[in-house]
This record gives structure tokens, sequence and C-alpha cells, in this order.
């Protein structure tokens, strides 16, 4: 922050920058009066100088790109899954650093991210606009950034918090296949190797990179389980490992404690499974190769890659007469025909490794019209049997009073 010293009439004051108002992004200065000496209201306006900014000064000289290379994004690739950490860094270097990364940290206004935002949605140069929820995720990671560097004493106020943010739109409804588009699509796709990877993502709705993390120490025959230990994600086609995030195949912890996980499964889902080992062991037999720990791997033995898994789901489905839908739609699909089928939200939370039933609900609310007035007719059945019941019961009792 800067500090100077001003004369009002006859008397010396310290005047000290103290950023900006996060609610009027107005600047914010001190005025702190120090007599009739300038002397003396210069030194006082470099102590309260230091006071604030500490002994290095660190937020004056220090740009927001080295703050966002050397301090922010090697603390938060400590903190969060690897997918995470790499949007977070493509943000940074593709958008944040090119327009705002020679800019001092105590230097930054709401205006010039506003005009950041600005050039991404509406750009002049010819190249394309971006979407409105990309370019708030920018935001986010500003913000964010912002927030960090005020817990670390670098500035005194989040300018972002005052920027105006493109607002979002309403998420897109999840998309699902019906029982019997489900059923078509396996039909098409048995045989494929990767059927069997298919099969066990729809019939328990697993993640990605959970169903590739699978080992065959995972699956218990005997309980007719699979149990969530680990997942495998790839950042710009390589597999990563946490919490080293080193590029090799690996294994990702879970989202949350929920994710670890036992999922039950159904006997045709054991035998399907069951068969497919069978299979893969006779393959790499043939092949010379040794048995291998990894539940689904492709055709050069190795664990499957999650993009290859995906782009071969997105082939099966364009070429099978069923909607389009995403692999990920696979885990949208296994909940909503649960939901809809009347098994509890906490059920259907726990073999999702939601956290909480409440996000289940949330998520999956397009389902509840539909059963809503199913409940409703339930319960009018109940109560109008019942009433039919009491009233032709009456009835009975009257005539055989009338009798006596």
């Amino acid at each position: 922050m800067n500090g100077y010293v001003a004369r009002k009439g006859n008397r010396w004051y310290a005047v000290i920058y103290e950023g900006l108002d996060p609610v009027t992004g107005r600047e914010i200065r001190r005025w702190h009066p120090a007599g009739t000496d300038k002397e003396a209201a210069e030194k006082l306006a470099r102590r309260l100088a230091r006071e604030l900014n500490g002994p290095d000064d660190r937020g004056r000289s220090l740009t927001f790109g080295a703050f966002l290379t050397r301090t922010w994004l090697p603390a938060k690739r400590i903190e969060l899954r690897p997918t995470t950490w790499s949007g977070y860094r493509r943000i940074v270097h593709r958008h944040v650093l090119p327009a705002l990364g020679s800019v001092p940290m105590r230097r930054l206004r709401p205006e010039r991210i506003e005009d950041l935002y600005e050039s991404k949605l509406r750009p002049t140069d010819g190249s394309r606009p971006l979407a409105p929820k990309t370019v708030l995720e920018i935001h986010v990671v500003i913000r964010g950034a912002l927030n960090d560097a005020v817990q670390r004493g670098f500035v005194n106020t989040n300018v972002a918090l005052v920027a105006k943010a493109p607002r979002q739109r309403p998420a897109e409804e999840q998309k699902a296949w019906t029982g019997e588009q489900l059923a078509t699509f396996l039909r098409y796709a048995a045989g494929h190797r990767y059927f069997p990877a298919i099969w066990t993502s729809a019939f328990t709705g697993m993640r990605r990179s959970e169903l590739l993390g699978l080992k065959w120490s995972d699956l218990d025959r005997e309980r007719s389980t699979l149990s969530i230990n680990r997942g495998r994600v790839d950042i710009n086609y390589e597999v990563f490992e946490t919490p080293d995030i080193t590029p090799q195949i690996g294994a990702s912890r879970g989202k949350t404690r929920s994710a670890r996980r036992r999922i039950d499964l159904d006997a045709t889902t054991v035998n399907v499974l069951t068969a497919w080992r069978t299979w893969q062991a006779t393959e790499r037999s043939a092949a010379g190769l040794e048995p291998t720990e990894w539940m689904f791997t492709d055709a050069h033995g190795g664990p499957i890659h999650p993009q290859a898994m995906s782009q071969t789901f997105d082939r099966l489905v364009r070429r099978a007469p069923v909607p389009t839908i995403r692999f990920h739609d696979l885990r949208h699909t296994h909940a909503t025909l649960l939901i809809a089928a009347g098994v509890p939200a906490k059920v259907v939370a726990e073999r999702l490794g939601h956290s909480r039933a409440s996000f289940t609900i949330d998520s999956y609310q397009h389902v509840l019209p539909g059963m809503q007035a199913d409940a409703a007719a339930v319960f009018a059945d109940l109560i109008t049997d019942g009433a039919s019941t009491g009233s032709s019961g009456s009835t009975r009792e009257k005539t055989r009073k009338k009798s006596a």
C-alpha cells in the first residue's frame, strides 16, 4: 500500500491507501494527523505503510501473475484433486496471465477484471467468444486466488468481490436413458471388449474414475459386492496419481469419505464379471502375459485409459438405436431409474457415493414430479379403500340392528 503526506491548513497528515472497499469499489484512504512537522508526517507515513504492507512490502511490487504461479497454484496442487487443479492451471495460463499477470497485486481494480470478462464474452480480436459459464469459471479462479492473497497478507481487500461476473445459466437437465433404452444399448454393445465395464457402470452407478480403478481384489463373489478403494483420472490424456500427482498410471483418492464404499451387486453382474475374468485370463495366457490385478483392460493388456473408455462409449452410442448420452450419464441413468422405482434416496446416495441424501434428491429432482403423482394416487387408494370399508361396515351394522 502507498503512504504519502498531505497538508490541510497548518497541519500535516500521513495518508495511507488501504485498497478498495469490497462493497462500493471505492479507494480507501486513511488520514492520520501528524502535527505541524512535515518530516514527522513522512516518518509516520513510512511506519504505517510498513505495518500494513509487511516488512518487505510484498504486495506493492509482486505481480498478480507471480502470486498465481509461485504461491497460489502450488498451494492448490496439494489440496485439490488432479483434474480440478489442472482446470485451475489451464484457466490461469490461458486466460488470466495474458490479461492480468503483469499487474501489481495492489494495483488490481474491479474495472480491470471486468475488462477481462468482457474481452472473453465479446472479443474484438477475431477470436471465438467464451460461454458465460466459462467466464464465470475464470471469475471463480480470480476470486479464490485473491481471497487467498488477503489471508496471506498480500492485499487487504478482494477486488474480485466487486467485479461483476456473468450470471450463471440454469444447469441443463441431466440426461438419462429409460430402462428400455438401456436394455437396447446393452444388447447392442454385447460382445464388445468394453461391454463388461459398460455393464458394471450401468448396474452400479459408479464414477468413471472409480470403475477404471477397480482391481480383481475389490470383487467379493461370496458377498456379491464391489469395494471402491481408488480411482484413475487423466489430465491431458495422462493418468495421474494423487497426492503426488506424478504422471503415471495410478490411483486417486475419492472425493469424500463416502466415496470409499461397498456396492452390492446383482447375480447377473457377478456372472458378467466372472465370465470376463475367465476370458481376460485366457487372452493373457495365450499372449504369454501374467495375470493382471486390473479388472478392466484394453487390447494391449493395460488398464483402460479413461478417455478411451468415453470415446469408445460415444462411438457405440452413435451407432445404436438410442438417444445420445455421455458415459457419465450411465451414472445418472442408474440413479434416475432407482429413484423412479421408489428406492429410498439414502440408499441411492450410498450406491453413488454421495455424502448427503439431500444432494442426491436435489440432483435428481426432475424424477420427483411423476413420483409425487404416484404417491398421491397410492395414498388416495389407501384412504378410499379404508373409507369404503368403514362405510360399508356401518351400513351392515345398521342392517343387523333393524333385523333384530
